[in-house]
């Protein structure tokens, strides 16, 4: 990463807000909670460019731990627009990622893992048949689609597997996950569960690991904290509490919304309650009106202090109680709301509206209608063309802008997607002479196919043909990103899907976006549609406190995405508590 001062020049611009500067300056342990819109991703950017430039001394460096590889891809970014560029100084990645390329596989075979010593990463193809025998041996044949996460939350939660919990919270889970474990091992694999669990139990018995992480990392950098996890967390109390790596970490519990994978917001509170620790909190909130900003906390149920800033509007909210079932209910989101914004907010392009939905199926009504209505959307639901999180499908879908429009325009830059293609395909690229040839094969093809009228299909698999099919050494860390890629090719061989179609992405002036409320975490638009908000479905029928807790942060992440104009749609015969609340309280 090359030396530059270049950050300190936007570093002035924290001056104005006290949360900001105390992180931008802190020098020991630090503990960041950051509400929504408090430009938390600019300080984190701006944080990590100062350690890395005054705190640490080259060849040492930072590693950065995010929540997925979107989080990560977005701070690459911020940086490399402060001039600074990926190296071998600072790591940027997942949990799952740190585990695996800073632990795992520099010392698997100096250390007894429990792991086979040429393992690979199993794909979803791999995941599924293990599951399936384990299952059979344990309980018996036809597996319910629950287990597997059922399962997996046991291997997240309970990290010691010689407690008396592990044993007994759920004998039959845990008898499934220990066969399911040695399927895997059996067939030469761990899955991602593995990655963090392994590495964990590794630092954990030799207390030299620690030390050698220290002496390659003294500084460690925690992206929103609270989604991460017990592995994660336990992590951080090894290689901070007791090895002495410093810690910066951002996060926010009150937006923690992903307990079903085992994210507990209660960690994050024990780390930043911890004397050791500077707490810093942001508060001022740089995105949304004033109303919108009021109405969150009312939503939320607790004052936070959160507020807007100076110049920003006053932000409106509308209540909307719709009869009929989702596909009726949304034509009138077409006909009524979206009409009477585009008529009222003529500056507003439809990249600026979103909506917003508890699941993908609810999506589905908005995203039928508006396909019947001949207006373009995005979705980012477990119903998009490939999840967000891939990071082997996102580059190629900059590629494909590239091609596009990127040549002309230079976003994204050709150079940026050669960069990015060195580090995704590392593993395959053992030497200068096979990455200049992976770099000839990359631009000839991208150059030669610019084609936006191209189907998705035929651009796929000549990409395919092209670029990834001749690298002779595998890329076994690939392997299930790139059984991905193959079921996106054969979900796009019928249709009529253009190059342009899919290259729309988040910059795409004439797309709606449709997210689900999960997805839509970290994002931010002028109008925010908020549909489905029932009960039964934000909450849940029959919730219990837990879940009562994490849907109401759920509908609170919601409010928070807008700007300027929020409206939240019910149906007329069961409102969600939440927003029965929150007309109550603004009354």
């Amino acid at each position: 990463m090359s030396r530059t001062g270049g950050y300190r020049d936007q570093a002035l611009d924290l001056a104005g807000n006290p949360g900001q500067q105390r992180a931008y300056a802190s020098t020991g342990h630090c503990v960041v909670v950051a509400g929504p819109g408090s430009g938390k991703t600019k300080t984190l950017t701006l944080k990590l460019a100062r350690m890395l430039e005054e705190d640490v001394e080259d060849p040492r460096g930072i590693a950065c731990i995010t929540y997925n590889n979107e989080c990560a891809r977005e701070l690459e970014t911020r940086l490399y627009a402060l001039g600074l560029e990926p190296s071998r100084r600072l790591f940027i990645g997942t949990v799952h990622s740190f585990s695996l390329t800073q632990v795992i596989l520099p010392h698997a075979q100096s250390l007894d893992l429990g792991i086979p010593l040429d393992f690979k990463i199993a794909t979803k193809t791999q995941q599924a048949a293990a599951l399936e025998d384990a299952y059979a041996a344990v309980v018996g044949p036809g597996i319910p689609a629950e287990w597997k996460d059922r399962m997996n939350r046991y291997r997240r939660s309970i990290l010691d597997r010689a407690s008396k919990a592990w044993r007994e919270n759920d004998a039959q889970i845990m008898a499934l996950a220990e066969r399911y474990e040695r399927e895997l091992r059996g067939r030469g694999v761990i899955d991602f569960e593995d990655m963090p669990l392994v590495a964990l139990r590794a630092l954990q018995k030799h207390p030299w690991l620690k030390r050698a992480l220290l002496a390659k990392y003294p500084i460690l950098a925690v992206d929103e904290y609270q989604d991460l996890g017990t592995a994660l967390h336990t992590m951080v109390m090894e290689l901070c509490f007791s090895a002495g790596v410093r810690l910066f970490a951002v996060g926010d519990p009150d937006q923690s919304i992903y307990g079903f994978n085992g994210s507990d917001p209660e960690l994050f509170n024990q780390l930043s309650n911890r004397p050791d620790i500077e707490r810093v909190p942001l508060t001022l909130n740089y995105r949304c009106g004033r109303d919108i900003v009021s109405a969150s906390q009312l939503a939320l149920g607790a004052a936070r202090g959160y507020e807007a800033t100076d110049d920003a509007p006053q932000g409106t909210i509308y209540f909307h109680s719709f009869s009929g079932n989702y596909e009726t209910q949304a034509v009138r989101v077409f006909t009524e709301i979206l009409a009477s914004v585009a008529e009222r907010r003529k500056e507003l392009d439809l990249s600026d509206v979103a909506v917003l939905y508890p699941a993908a199926w609810i999506g589905n009504a908005i995203a039928d209608v508006a396909q019947q209505a001949g207006v373009a959307i995005i979705r980012s639901d477990t119903a998009s063309l490939f999840p967000r999180g891939s990071r082997l499908m996102t580059w190629i879908e900059r590629c494909a802008i590239w091609c596009c429009r990127g040549w002309k325009t230079g976003d994204p830059r050709l150079s940026r997607l050669q960069k990015d293609a060195i580090a995704i395909f590392s593993e395959g690229l053992p030497n200068e002479e096979a990455q200049l040839s992976f770099i000839r094969s990359l631009v000839d093809y991208l150059w030669n196919n610019r084609l936006p009228t191209a189907t998705m299909h035929s651009w796929l698999a000549g990409f395919a043909a092209a670029v990834l099919t001749p690298m002779v050494v595998p890329t076994p860390r690939l392997d299930d990103e790139r059984e991905l890629f193959e079921e996106v090719v054969e979900r796009v061989r019928e249709d009529d899907l253009t190059l342009e179609g899919f290259a729309g992405g988040g910059t795409a002036r004439d797309r709606l976006n449709l997210s689900s409320l999960h997805s839509s975490k970290g994002r931010e638009f002028e109008v925010v549609v908020m549909f489905g908000i029932d009960e039964g479905r934000l909450p849940r029928a029959n919730p219990t406190e837990k879940d009562l807790r994490e849907s109401r942060q759920l509908f609170y992440v919601g409010l928070t995405r807008a700007k300027s104009e929020l409206h939240i749609i019910s149906s007329s015969n069961r409102v969600s508590r939440f927003v029965s609340d929150l007309i109550k309280r603004l009354a």
